[in-house]
This record gives structure tokens, C-alpha cells and sequence, in this order.
């Protein structure tokens, strides 16, 4: 007959089991929920939790050691971008790895900067439509301004964005949003536009792009000007998107005690993402890399 005892050891060891497998629920589930919400719907306290996460071996150890490593160099990629970098690995796998280690990218938001001052000069028609899509260099073309604060020193960056491979053609820094420094952006990039280039700029309605003189510069090159429509963002979403990745990467959450640091910042930002920063859509290459790939 069994004793007491071995019963009791086996209901434990039972009980111990089903603790464990609870805990492996729940830690599959923290990629969706929070444990506040997880624990007391699963009758887990806090502490039991983390026993027996603790005194399982860690299956993701040598993973988890991969991708901190690829965060430490590259703080701003999220999931999908480390994904790329581990050949190999699923995904989703990557996302819940991040997640449990509380690495995902963080974002901010900031009040947009408007140049819109009313119709003052031609408005172009929308010949974009949103169709942000190329099949070759040269073909749309995205330009927009954006503005940086550092204490009470302002600085614009106006870029010219390829819709072919998100290259940036130009670029120009002032601490005036004013038509000279589109102007000068412009004259930048047309210098590297082939004699028989089909191209459309696009951007939205500022009063530098109404400019008379501007928009001679564009018809004596032969570009073909489109503005987004009256306050519509995502007319332009493509540029849009970009300056938000720019911020979140370069600027947010980063301390400037002097205007000239984040002159410094952006120019050097400007280099790593043409010639570094990789794209999922670009099959993991960088702009650069993907230009130069693609025409062998």
C-alpha cells in the first residue's frame, strides 16, 4: 500500500509541473499582454512567475547575446532590421526576444514644422497621387523641410529624397527656412540628373515651392513640379515617414549643449544612411548599395 508521504510527494511534484507549465503560457503570452493582466487571470503569483523561469535553462541565451549585440551598435533597429541581420531566424521569433528584454525602439512625437503661408505664387497639380513607387533612379524625386530645436537655436534641413531607393540626392542646413535654401538644395541635385532624365519633385504647398524663381529652376531642367494637396501630409507620406525615422534615430532622446553638434549629427547622419543604414525593401541593402546592385 502507498504511503502518505509518496502520495503527497507525487501531488506536489503534480503541482510543481503544472506551476511550470502555467509559467511557459504566460511568458509566451508577455509578447501581447502585460503580466499585470497575465498573472491573476492565471492564478500565478508574481514570485512563483519568475521561480520558474528562473530555474529553467534559457533555450534563447545564445540568441538573446546576438541580438543585444546588434542593438548595442544599432540602438534605433527594430525588429525587422535585426531579423535581417540573423540569417536564419524567424522573425516573430526576434519580435518576442526583443520584447522580453525591453529593447524595442522607442518613438516621440513632435509638432510638425508648416511652411504653408497660403497661395502665394503657381500651384502645381498632385502628379504623384501617392504613388511613391519607381523603376528607375531619377524618376520621382520627394523634398520637404524639418526642423531642429537646440535650446533657442533653430536649424531647417531640407533634403531631396529618390523614390527609386530612398537616397537622399541633397541637402541643404540653415537657419532660415527661406527659398535660398531650397534653391540651393536644388541646384545640388540637378547636377547629378542625366540630359534626358523624365523626372517629378514633389512636396506640398510651402511658399518656397510657389517661387517664381524656383519654379524656373525646375522647368529650365525640365522637371516637372507636383505639391501634395492643401494640408495633406499624406500626400507626401514617403518623406514624411523619413523624417520620422531621421528624428527617432539621430535626435530624439539624444543631449546637444551647442547648435553646431547637431550640424555635426546630420551630416554624418546623412553619409550613414546612404551608404550603411540597411532597408528591408531595398532586400537589405543600403540606398547606395542598392543603386549600384541593381544596375551591374
Amino acid at each position: 500500500m502507498r504511503s502518505r508521504g509518496g502520495f503527497s510527494k507525487k501531488v506536489g511534484r503534480n503541482n510543481q509541473e503544472g506551476r511550470s507549465q502555467t509559467a511557459e503560457t504566460v511568458q509566451s503570452l508577455r509578447v501581447h499582454y502585460p503580466l499585470e493582466i497575465l498573472l491573476p487571470i492565471a492564478k500565478l503569483a508574481r514570485s512563483t512567475f519568475f521561480y520558474h523561469r528562473q530555474s529553467k535553462p534559457d533555450r534563447d541565451s545564445t540568441l538573446k547575446a546576438r541580438i543585444r549585440d546588434i542593438k548595442q551598435a544599432e540602438p534605433h533597429y527594430g525588429y525587422r532590421r535585426v531579423s535581417a541581420k540573423l540569417v536564419g531566424v524567424n522573425h516573430k521569433r526576434v519580435q518576442r526576444l526583443i520584447q522580453e528584454m525591453g529593447l524595442q525602439v522607442r518613438t516621440k512625437k513632435q509638432r510638425k514644422y508648416s511652411s504653408y503661408k497660403g497661395e502665394q505664387g503657381k500651384i502645381a497639380p498632385n502628379l504623384l497621387q501617392r504613388d511613391f513607387s519607381a523603376s528607375k533612379p531619377n524618376e520621382k524625386w520627394l523634398t520637404d523641410i524639418t526642423e531642429f530645436r537646440v535650446k533657442d537655436e533653430k536649424r531647417y534641413f531640407s533634403p531631396i529624397l529618390d523614390c527609386f531607393n530612398n537616397e537622399l540626392i541633397a541637402y541643404g542646413l540653415s537657419r532660415r527656412p527661406n527659398g535660398r535654401l531650397v534653391q540651393e538644395m536644388l541646384l545640388q541635385a540637378v547636377k547629378k540628373l542625366p540630359r534626358k532624365a523624365n523626372l517629378i519633385l514633389h512636396s506640398d504647398q510651402g511658399i518656397h515651392y510657389q517661387m517664381p524663381s524656383y519654379q524656373r529652376l525646375l522647368a529650365k531642367n525640365r522637371i516637372s513640379q507636383s505639391m501634395s494637396r492643401k494640408g495633406n501630409c499624406l500626400d507626401n507620406a514617403a518623406m514624411e515617414s523619413f523624417f520620422g525615422r531621421m528624428k527617432m534615430e539621430c535626435f530624439h532622446g539624444k543631449s546637444f549643449t551647442r547648435i553646431d553638434e547637431l550640424e555635426k549629427v546630420i551630416n554624418d547622419y546623412v553619409r550613414y544612411y546612404n551608404e550603411e543604414r540597411i532597408q528591408l525593401k531595398l532586400k537589405g541593402l543600403s540606398p547606395i548599395q542598392y543603386r549600384k546592385q541593381s544596375f551591374k
